[in-house]
């Protein structure tokens, strides 16, 4: 009889092992020595041990399921139970019962991984929905359709929720994107129609500008492009397509025009600067009549210069108040020293002026009693009603004791 700590074969060639609860048979041997018997067993051991220790790897080191790694076990522990083994079989046991725990605890652990992932993914995806649904509403095309756009490649990044929750999110979702995409191609298809409009409007303002290119009606034809313009301007924008090419023939409409009226007046100007000078010189010429001496002779000299500055035309504009205002001085001095010498020779102007001079003169006294009766009752408004129109009456008063002087002179 052969035996070891853990087990012995007895003379009748039956294999023991030895147990907590005490011998097991383990098998029987007749081909060899009984120390081979209980080598081969043992190896059967080591075997165990060893797919004990390449399960227990496999359970903390992969991503093995519980339920693999629980069938695993069982398969091992059928073998550990069959005492087909020699060697410390309740230690196998321990670790098979152990390994179980662990596989218990893992799947927990998975478990908890996988809802707290869970729970993780549905706040993703729900603060993906909020998003798309504030989206939704923008009239930011471009950027808020890439945006959504990017929203969709991150949501299918996202794991799986339960399929009723998946299936509302997902539905919120799309809805949200629909409802952009109908908005936006609302907007588009409106704007092309107002496109439309507006390339209509421009081909009309283009025709009428055209047609006026040759016109040499200055004044009127230019403002008519000015009103163009606004109109251009008021019609918005045609499709890109269009726009350049009808800015571009309305534009140059333009430039027809307004380069040919450059140039004409431009040959204006020229002789209009021409006229200039003769007048200035006829301005010089009549400047040297002041003052006047001999009325009739000055009268009759302004005459001959006023014909020849009437037969030359126009002056540029905004030389002609300043040319033609010296011309105008030469003729008040004239005319005041042909009203002087009338007055001088006519009685009844100068009883006239004598009777206006004292007439006024009453008129300001009067007033003057007015407005002083006035402020002595307090009564700044009437007074300072009275001061204004005294003022009014003493000029009408200077002016006059001014024409009466030049009676007595």
């Amino acid at each position: 009889m052969s035996s070891d700590p853990w087990g012995r074969v007895d003379e009748t060639g039956t294999v023991y092992v030895r147990t907590a609860e005490g011998e097991q048979v383990v098998g029987s041997w007749a081909a060899g020595s009984p120390e081979e018997a209980l080598a081969y067993f043992e190896r059967k051991y080591e075997g165990l041990v060893v797919e004990i220790g390449l399960l227990e790897k496999r359970v903390q080191t992969t991503d093995l399921s519980a339920k693999d790694a629980q069938t695993a076990i069982g398969h091992i522990r059928e073998q550990v139970d069959a005492h087909h083994a020699v060697g410390d079989l309740d230690a196998l046991r321990t670790r098979l019962d152990k390994l179980v725990k662990t596989v218990e605890s893992r799947r927990e652990e998975r478990k908890a991984q996988r809802a707290k992932q869970s729970d993780e993914a549905r706040k993703a995806k729900e603060d993906l929905v909020t998003e798309a649904e504030q989206l939704a509403a923008s009239d930011q095309w471009r950027v808020a359709g890439e945006r959504l756009r990017a929203l969709v490649d991150t949501w299918k990044g996202l794991p799986r929720l339960d399929r009723k929750s998946d299936d509302e999110l997902w539905h919120r979702f799309s809805h949200a994107r629909s409802a952009f995409s109908k908005r936006r191609k609302a907007h588009f298809a409106q704007l092309d129609a107002q496109r439309e409009d507006a390339r209509r409007i421009k081909e009309q303002l283009v025709a009428e500008a055209e047609a006026l290119s040759a016109s040499t009606d200055w004044g009127p034809t230019a403002a008519r492009y000015r009103d163009l313009m606004a109109d251009w301007k008021a019609a918005g924008r045609a499709q890109r397509e269009h726009e350049d090419e009808l800015w571009n023939r309305f534009r140059g409409a333009q430039d027809v025009f307004f380069a040919a009226r450059s140039s004409v007046f431009a040959e204006r100007d020229a002789e209009q600067g021409e006229n200039l000078k003769l007048k200035e010189g006829l301005a010089e010429e009549a400047e040297k009549l002041l003052p006047v001496g001999d009325l009739k002779s000055a009268r009759a000299a302004f005459r001959s210069i006023n014909e020849r500055w009437e037969a030359i035309g126009h002056v540029p504009r905004d030389a002609r108040p300043k040319v033609e205002g010296r011309m105008h001085a030469v003729e008040r001095a004239i005319q005041e020293a042909e009203e002087a010498e009338w007055r001088r020779t006519n009685p009844e102007a100068r009883a006239r002026a004598e009777g206006l001079t004292g007439q006024l003169q009453a008129a300001v006294d009067k007033l003057r009693g007015q407005i002083e009766q006035a402020r002595a009752q307090g009564n700044t408004s009437r007074a300072d009603k009275l001061e204004r129109e005294l003022e009014g009456r003493q000029a009408l008063l200077d002016q006059a004791l001014k024409g009466l002087h030049e009676f007595g002179g």
